[in-house]
């Protein structure tokens, strides 16, 4: 199988934007961002994955958030904004109190929004001083008014209703959406979509400048309280007269979780999306691709077939498998995306129908190195098994770092480890890249952790832990240190590899 948007061997580099430093209590579109492409390309690399980049909610994960098409406003730089004067230096002084070291989203959360509408009341009186940088304001708001608009109606309502889920609003909400249009608050968020795409614009010409192709995550399913969700009903699986969720997602009992797992987000109501030849699911996927030049699928096998959960029980363990829209999704896809940049998610327990489905749809799937040492000869993920059309990860955004996994193994793994790849466990993060790089996975994905040796205390997301996730931070002088202590290694690495862009 080969992917046309991976013309050859290559690796690439895994950090969430939101983990740069800033300081503004977020990594940001800013210069760090700039600077982390650059060291991207110096180091051989060919890709930067990020994780997905939506407006986040209660519990701040980017995989829930409140529109597939919107971007997160807290990932805008405000050194532009502060360079025309929409925003005071003394104003950003309760954002650079912020930690540096880790995102605190309850101090982002208090501070971010007052300064937004301060710049905001200001560009509504001088709309020219940020024309001249992300182009016109009037003809971004037509040319995104499909997505814009429900998501600004429905941040507009929410705020009214005091942040409520869409499904806790009073039942005679004012739905007129002439009446929305005229609300500070619907053109607030007009305002913060066109600054995001305008900054985010510009990095991804740098990126292409550098020949850096950026990789996107996009989960399978929507946010219960979504723009996604509240604008469109019909396509899910939802009583529309009384906003009831039928039936929800979920994974079933497994090794890892007797009960399996309640998700809780709706799922698709397939045949309306049938109807329309998938126009909804077309245009998100569009829209991501505006983005991103290539869009990890997250949970690929909801295409196949999916755990359904009735809401009357909630119980994940009474779920049972639904037969998803299969081929046939991925062949209206093709029709519209011949190049077919997408990378699906097949991690965990797969079945052969699945596996052929990927292989039918011509995407390449996932292995994780950190999954292949448990004693197993036939391990999937074992580098003697892996295939050509597999993207290898020494770890996700999901596992701990590479040194923090190592470290919490049993003595048996730690031999199976050391064995195999014939190494003391003194380096294990750059064994693993050192083992990754010369595996016949056509690309390679390190996140920054294990590029930099670092432990637990780096880890982004615990899977199954509410609180703590998504505040981990690279250091200004971490990010330094990138540039300059590993470059060059990385470099050779790529060469000696087979996976550095030839430059013409």
């Amino acid at each position: 199988m080969k992917a046309d948007w991976l013309p050859q061997r290559a690796a690439g580099g895994l950090l969430h934007i939101t983990s740069l430093p800033s300081l503004t209590g977020i990594g940001n579109l800013g210069e760090n961002a700039f600077s982390f492409i650059s060291f991207l390309e110096n180091a051989g690399f060919q890709f930067w994955q990020l994780c997905p980049v939506g407006p986040t909610g209660f519990g701040d994960s980017p995989y829930q958030v409140f529109s597939s098409f919107a971007g997160n406003p807290y990932l805008i730089d405000w050194k532009p904004i502060q360079d025309v004067r929409l925003v005071l230096d003394h104003e950003l002084q309760s954002l650079h109190n912020l930690p540096r070291d880790q995102v605190d989203y309850g101090g982002l959360y208090e501070n971010f929004f007052p300064i937004a509408r301060k710049s905001f009341q200001r560009f509504s009186t001088n709309q020219s001083v940020l024309e001249h940088l992300y182009g016109s304001f009037s003809s971004f708001l037509e040319k995104n008014k499909e997505w814009l608009t429900p998501y600004c109606h429905f941040q507009s309502l929410k705020k009214e209703y005091n942040n409520l889920p869409w499904w806790e609003w009073p039942s005679d909400y004012n739905d007129d959406i002439e009446l929305v249009r005229e609300d500070p608050e619907f053109k607030f968020h007009q305002y913060l979509q066109y600054v995001f795409r305008g900054q985010w614009s510009k990095l991804k010409e740098y990126a292409e400048s550098k020949n850096i192709k950026l990789i996107g995550d996009l989960p399978i399913y929507c946010a219960p309280d979504s723009s996604d969700v509240w604008s469109a009903p019909e396509l899910f699986e939802i009583d529309v007269e009384s906003s009831f969720f039928t039936n929800v997602a979920g994974v079933p009992p497994d090794y890892f979780n007797e009960n399996g797992q309640y998700w809780g987000n709706p799922l698709y109501a397939w045949d309306k999306h049938v109807e329309s030849n998938y126009s909804w699911w077309m245009k998100r996927l569009s829209s991501q691709l505006e983005l991103f030049d290539v869009v990890r699928i997250d949970h690929f096998r909801g295409f196949n077939d999916f755990w359904s959960i009735s809401t009357e029980h909630k119980d994940a363990k009474l779920g049972n498998w639904v037969k998803g829209p299969g081929l046939d999704f991925w062949r209206v896809t093709l029709e519209n995306f011949p190049s077919m940049p997408f990378l699906a998610e097949d991690l965990g327990l797969i079945s052969d129908e699945v596996r052929k489905l990927r292989s039918d749809a011509s995407l390449l799937g996932m292995a994780v190195l950190q999954f292949a040492f448990d004693g197993d000869s036939l391990n999937l993920y074992l580098p003697h098994n892996l295939t050509h059309n597999l993207v290898l990860y020494t770890g996700t955004h999901d596992n701990d770092t590479s040194i923090g996994w190592y470290d919490s193994l049993s003595q048996e793994i730690k031999d199976n480890f050391r064995s195999y790849l014939n190494v003391s466990g003194h380096d294990v993060s750059w064994d693993m890249l050192r083992c990754a790089y010369r595996t016949v996975s056509p690309l390679v994905i390190l996140p920054v952790q294990d590029i930099l040796g670092l432990g637990t205390h780096a880890r982004l997301n615990q899977p199954g832990i509410p609180q703590g996730n998504w505040t981990w931070r690279l250091t200004s002088d971490q990010l330094q240190q990138l540039h300059f202590s590993h470059t060059k290694c990385l470099r050779e690495q790529a060469k000696i590899c087979g996976r550095l862009l030839a430059r013409l």
